[in-house]
């Protein structure tokens, strides 16, 4: 019996006291095999498909009553994985659910390696692989914007752009082979200026499709938000706040915060990881030096770097070196304390960071708070943007479309280069092939079972 065809089983629910816990078992099967230790009304092998059994499940010969269930049972081809489908609904916790489970092996199914579920369905053509990966992304989503785009793609946003696309391609292909085979019916030099149109437009529809994607990635991972400044400048006070909880301890003794604080937050649909840094500055405090070392690596693996400076004191060659790190990186300045009265150099700020990204800003205001919080949003990308995200790109989906971009490129490229209409065919095939990775047309194995890998195992 091949992997495919062998029937598999996987406690489907996180472990944990609950009142239920599931257990699915997929395959050719799965109803004789729950049907070997089950004991209800009737026979499940007899029951009609997408229908609910209540009974017990004893031990394989039957001599130990094990849990009262409720057992749905779900004939293929209308079932997620498009196998026999059944559900074993047992009561939570620990020990029920575990010896349940354990008769489902010992009758004959295996344990299910992780995403095997998903990954029988995209085999059995119910979903495509962009899909599959949706279905990771929509469990691991962490914000209700990222849920919703991920529910998208689990519907199949990405295959229909994708595929749309890859039929306009297919199409332009078709229009060369026919001039090349026969030429008597086509003008050369109009074929060639078609090609360049076609490709011009296809180019416009990767390119909002490669947008689409760095907006998903961002909504799919997140953004990693670095507070950095000298001490007692401000910065556990401006994490509290923009947690709205007492996460950090915030005292008037410089030097308060020794390690680095991460919380997350949802700003307007989007994870941010923000993370407090202990403060940097020349120090004999040998806990504190190991802080400001934590607190400058964390700045090397930020997306966003927020700089804190204390408006109520003049500049220092510390904040300087703090605002040189802005350059070529992207973040903003955070002018605090105004409430005491500004006494930096504004004007100086602005040289220094080389941004015009600076926000004056009080701990004790929440409408300064909202403009932190647009502001911070606003470096991704604009608060009234409409929304770009119709699914959550993995860097496997954005490398295949900047592939698949640049080959185009060459084929308008090697179109003004005068190049023959068969080597123009042959970079417009690359691209049209590098799209189709993207929903998984021509899987490797590897891949599946790198992407795979990732999931529950109940999934």
């Amino acid at each position: 019996m091949t992997e495919r065809e062998d029937t598999i089983a996987a406690i489907a629910t996180a472990m944990g006291e609950a009142s239920i816990a599931v257990i699915r078992v997929s395959g050719v099967d799965a109803i004789a095999i729950v049907d070997r230790i089950f004991v209800g009304g009737s026979k499940l092998m007899m029951c009609a498909s997408h229908t609910i059994h209540y009974g017990k499940i004893m031990s394989l010969d039957h001599q130990d009553s094990l849990d009262e269930v409720l057992v749905s049972v779900m004939r293929a081809p209308r079932t997620y994985t498009r196998e026999d489908v059944v559900e074993i609904s047992t009561h939570g916790g620990w020990q029920a659910v575990t010896k349940v489970f354990e008769e489902v092996i010992r009758a004959g199914a295996r344990l299910a390696e992780p995403g095997e579920f998903t990954k029988r369905a995209f085999l059995h053509g119910r979903i495509d692989l962009s899909q599959a990966e949706g279905v990771m992304s929509l469990i691991a989503s962490q914000t209700n914007r990222a849920r919703q785009a991920a529910l998208s793609q689990v519907a199949g946003s990405l295959r229909r752009q994708v595929e749309a696309i890859r039929q306009a391609m297919l199409e332009a292909m078709a229009r060369i082979e026919v001039t090349i085979d026969y030429p008597e019916h086509d003008d050369e030099q109009a074929t060639t200026a078609f090609v360049v149109d076609v490709v011009t437009n296809l180019m416009q529809l990767v390119d909002s499709l490669l947008r689409q994607a760095l907006h998903g990635r961002i909504l799919r991972d997140g953004v990693r938000l670095a507070i950095i400044g000298r001490p007692n400048v401000g910065k556990s006070s401006l994490l509290n706040a923009l947690v709205k909880a007492d996460r950090a301890i915030v005292t008037d003794i410089p030097g308060t915060t020794r390690d680095v604080i991460e919380e997350r937050i949802d700003l307007f649909g989007v994870p941010f990881t923000i993370v407090d840094t202990a403060g940097i500055r020349e120090t004999d405090d040998v806990v504190e030096r190991i802080g400001v070392q934590r607190s400058r690596a964390m700045v090397d693996q930020a997306d966003l770097i927020l700089v804190v400076l204390d408006g109520h004191r003049t500049l220092e060659s510390h904040d300087e070196d703090l605002l040189a790190m802005l350059k070529d990186r992207s973040g903003m300045v955070l002018i605090n304390k105004e409430d005491l009265g500004v006494t930096i150099d504004v004007d100086r700020v602005k040289a220094l960071a080389n941004s015009d990204r600076i926000l004056m800003h009080s701990t004790f205001s929440s409408e300064r708070l909202h403009e932190l919080e647009k502001a911070l949003y606003d470096c991704v990308f604009q608060v009234n943007e409409p929304m770009q995200a119709t699914f959550l790109a993995t860097p496997r989906h954005i490398l295949l479309m900047e592939e698949a971009m640049a080959r185009l490129d060459d084929v308008v490229f090697a179109a003004n280069e005068g190049q023959t209409l068969d080597l123009l065919a042959v970079d417009l095939m690359q691209a049209w092939s590098l799209l189709g990775e993207v929903i998984g047309e021509t899987p490797r194995e590897d891949l599946l079972d790198q992407i795979f890998s990732q999931f529950c195992l109940g999934k």
